[in-house]
């Protein structure tokens, strides 16, 4: 068991999301980062859709009641076991009666912490991702309790250690939505040739992005969107809908990021900034 210490910001339990229900409303949720998750996974020998905790910014403080091992990824924190600092990226024993400091984030902004086997929760149509209305909690408080299995064999491929992402990198791969195509060419110039800046009411929701020569779009008839879709408001507004994205929407959808490129927009903090890559591949990606 795990109790936790402190709670951190925005602190949940989150996998690789809920499918299968966009026609009713319910949106996919899931690890921001998905290659993190992913990754804090492998380390600890866990199938990569495993159950893992994700926070933001500042990690929680949690205390284990039993030994296990655990991996942390995602953006640069600060952990440490103990008092004493311990790597990212990489499998770490944790002794029973530990208490374990995720600290802050120096670069990156969401940290993903994988267990041996997985955390153990409820899950509601197929996931335990956790998203305010569908499943009991939204977030994790302080004096919560987490389970995990004890003395899990394991007989996945493990990694000893991986690779730290770069975070600083800022160009993020998109494709042609379905409205591009009515978009002017010169429109079509500026989004492709201006910085974009992430705006500070970014959330799982959508991230904001801010920028200096506005591009202008009109509405169209609800229609589908998904995480990754730009949409592009009358009134210039540019959001790139997220994990907890609602499923459809009325604005004109002019890209639509990759999966890749999501986890790297889910590690940017307010501030930061981005520009779009534009793929080849033909418009219309959504239908």
């Amino acid at each position: 068991m795990i109790k936790m210490i402190s709670s951190g910001l925005y602190s949940s339990l989150q996998d690789l999301g809920r499918f299968g229900y966009r026609n009713d409303g319910v949106p996919w949720s899931g690890a921001m980062d998905l290659s993190s998750m992913k990754m804090a996974n492998s380390l600890v020998g866990n199938r990569e859709g495993d159950t893992v905790m994700e926070f933001t910014a500042t990690g929680p403080s949690l205390f284990f009641e039993e030994e296990t091992t655990i991996a942390i990824s995602g953006g640069e924190f600060e952990p440490d076991l103990e008092g004493s600092k311990i790597p990212q990226n990489k499998a770490i024993k944790v002794p029973a009666k530990s208490t374990l400091h995720l600290g802050i984030a120096h670069s990156g902004i969401r940290g993903y912490l994988a267990v041996k086997g997985g955390f153990i929760a409820e899950k509601v149509l197929g996931s335990s991702s956790f998203y305010n209305g569908i499943t009991e909690k939204a977030t994790l408080k302080k004096g919560d309790t987490l389970s995990f299995p004890i003395q899990v064999p394991s007989t996945l491929e493990t990694i000893t250690s991986a690779q730290k992402t770069n975070f600083d990198a800022n160009e993020i791969e998109v494709y042609k939505g379905p409205e591009y195509i009515f978009l002017s060419d010169a429109a079509q110039q500026e989004l492709e040739n201006q910085v974009f800046t992430v705006g500070t009411d970014s959330n799982r929701m959508a991230y904001v992005l801010e920028y200096q020569n506005i591009v202008y779009a009109n509405e169209i008839l609800t229609a589908p969107v998904q995480p990754g879709t730009v949409q592009l408001t009358p009134a210039g507004k540019l959001v790139v809908l997220m994990r907890d994205s609602q499923t459809t929407g009325g604005y004109s959808r002019v890209l639509q990021l990759t999966e890749s490129a999501i986890d790297m927009l889910a590690q940017k903090r307010a501030g930061e900034e981005v520009r779009f890559r534009i793929s080849d591949l033909p418009f219309g990606i959504l239908v």
